[in-house]
């Protein structure tokens, strides 16, 4: 009998040893192709999923990889009915294949007839379909490649994309590399793969340089770009990054946003203007088809908007890149960002990166206080809607808060909540600035300019500043409350501390929970993500600080 940490259950899942020699690198091999789902202290849920197994067929493993992982790290036999699911689900990725016949029209190939008609006397996919080319294919509808892709997938038999790109509009671009700084070896690994793929995702921490991932990938393709990010901060921060990392210059860069409409070379869109409708019409939408995109780079993919997805599936001749810090989605579309975008080309592990230097070491702590007796009883005859509002913003919080602010003194300190009371309650009892949606964008950048230049060292922020913001010196972040369990959201916000430091310290981060309350279940679903990435966390009673 073997000693690992793994045991493989017959219903595709894995228990893993969290304190067993092997554990790390088990994690690291099995997050090619499995989900994290539970993170209890000692023992660790995974689930080996369709979707998993596809996206790591994609990244070249086959089914040999994925077994020969299994049998290293199981403490017990692979269950047969394990070995042979995972053996049948694999060899059904590229079984049928998206190509251009020899008139240039798209074609649904497979030399296996029986699959081909399957897929075509589906009926969602028969009507993308006009009529057999031959026994081995049929012509698909100009308009419908993604809308085929899409429909395939669920059907069980994911298609490989083989029908080329358009190159776009050339422009030049190029790195301005330097003996100070150079593209870092992942770096240049994930734009190789993502370019030997045609499209697809890759995922990186925060702080490890997606931007320059979307910029190296620009000077390969020397082709007009569209990028879409999440909101106009982040749109200036890229557009900033591109001019000092590239030949680009600002008339060469555009911006289209609430404030601006204007349209370049490169072109920066937010997510929010692409899917403002004006007359129960995406009027803005019509900047796709403005200017011949030869790339088109999603930022925060894990969060495409669902009229996104729709023109996505509209541009399956552009090449497309999804950067990410996870590709965790909370409606579950995870599926949609591997046909309509491409599957996950390239994945670094955080403790990877971490333990490389680029990005900071993070500690992860979870604080648990004790509700009032009044807001107890507020809690205990409300709704179950409003218990987590209840609990996430209970007043006991400010005092810890305060508390950890005089642990870490001087501190650059993010402190971030969800809810808007809670956000202005938290700022004024500290005397400490605020940035929620409601801040003018011209006070944003003016707060998170002295934020990051030190003239203050702590700002109260909402999810807007979730995403895509850097503040290189941030080290301590406090979370105060939540979009209830989310992991993608936790990843974002651990992200905020990882930029590494100046004087090399390590990142704090502190998550205040309501104790024997739904807040504390909600933290638990988040910190599988922290436990996904090789992070442990600590529990604290509020009265040990």
């Amino acid at each position: 009998m073997t000693t690992g940490p793994l045991i493989v259950q017959s219903d595709k899942t894995a228990l893993l040893e969290v304190d067993h020699p092997q554990a790390a690198d088990a994690r690291h091999d099995l997050a090619i192709f499995a989900e994290l789902e539970r993170a209890p202290e000692h023992i660790h849920t995974y689930r080996i999923t369709r979707l998993g197994l596809w996206n790591a067929r994609a990244a070249g493993h086959d089914s040999d990889f994925v077994l020969g992982v299994l049998d290293k790290y199981a403490k017990f036999a692979v269950p047969s009915s394990v070995r042979a699911d995972i053996t049948e689900t694999m060899s059904r990725y590229g079984r049928l294949v998206i190509q251009r016949g020899a008139d240039g029209e798209l074609e649904l190939f497979s030399t296996d007839r029986a699959i081909l008609l399957e897929a075509s006397r589906h009926r969602k996919i028969s009507e993308l379909l006009d009529g057999p080319i031959s026994n081995e294919a049929f012509k698909i509808q100009p308009w419908a490649r993604g809308q085929v892709k899409q429909e395939l997938l669920k059907l069980g038999w994911p298609a490989e994309d083989f029908a080329g790109y358009t190159e776009g509009t050339p422009h030049e671009i190029a790195m301005q590399q330097s003996s100070e700084w150079k593209v870092r070896d992942y770096q240049n690994q994930a734009v190789e793969k993502f370019w030997d793929g045609g499209s697809g995702v890759v995922v990186l921490p925060c702080g490890a340089g997606k931007t320059i991932v979307g910029a190296a990938a620009m000077a390969v393709a020397k082709t007009n770009t569209l990028i879409l990010v999440t909101n106009t901060v982040s749109a200036r921060q890229w557009k900033s990054e591109l001019i000092r990392r590239t030949t680009l210059t600002e008339d060469e860069i555009g911006e289209y946003s609430g404030s601006l409409k204007e349209i370049k070379p490169v072109t920066i869109a937010t997510y929010q203007i692409l899917t403002t409708k004006r007359k129960s019409e995406y009027a803005h939408l019509a900047l796709l088809n403005a200017n011949d995109w030869g790339l088109i780079v999603y930022d925060e993919v894990h969060l495409l908007p669902a009229p996104i997805f729709k023109m996505t599936a509209d541009l399956q001749a552009r090449r497309r890149l999804g950067l990410t810090a996870t590709l965790v989605r909370e409606d579950g579309k995870e599926g949609e960002v591997f046909s309509l975008i491409g599957p996950k080309r390239f994945d670094a592990p955080w403790k990877e990166i971490e333990a490389q230097g680029y990005i900071a070491p993070a500690a992860c702590f979870e604080v648990r206080i004790d509700l009032p007796d009044e807001e107890r009883l507020n809690y205990a005859v409300s709704n179950q809607e409003d218990r987590y509002r209840i609990a996430a913003t209970s007043s006991s919080k400010i005092p810890v808060i305060k508390q950890l602010m005089a642990r870490h003194q001087g501190e650059p300190t993010l402190i971030i909540g969800q809810y808007l009371d809670q956000i202005h309650e938290v700022s004024a009892a500290l005397k400490v600035d605020e940035i929620t949606g409601e801040t003018p964008i011209a006070d944003r950048e003016r707060l998170f300019d002295d934020f990051r230049n030190g003239r203050i060292t702590t700002l109260v922020v909402s999810k807007v500043a979730n995403f895509s913001i850097d503040l290189p010196e941030a080290s301590v972040a406090i979370q105060i409350s939540g979009s209830y369990g989310s992991r993608q959201e936790e990843a974002q916000r651990l992200g905020r501390l990882l930029r590494p430091k100046a004087d090399g310290r390590a990142a704090n981060f502190y998550t205040l929970i309501a104790r024997d309350t739904i807040d504390q279940d909600f933290a638990q679903n988040r910190q599988r993500f922290l436990a996904e990435q090789g992070y442990s966390y600590e529990i604290m009673d509020s009265f040990e600080l």
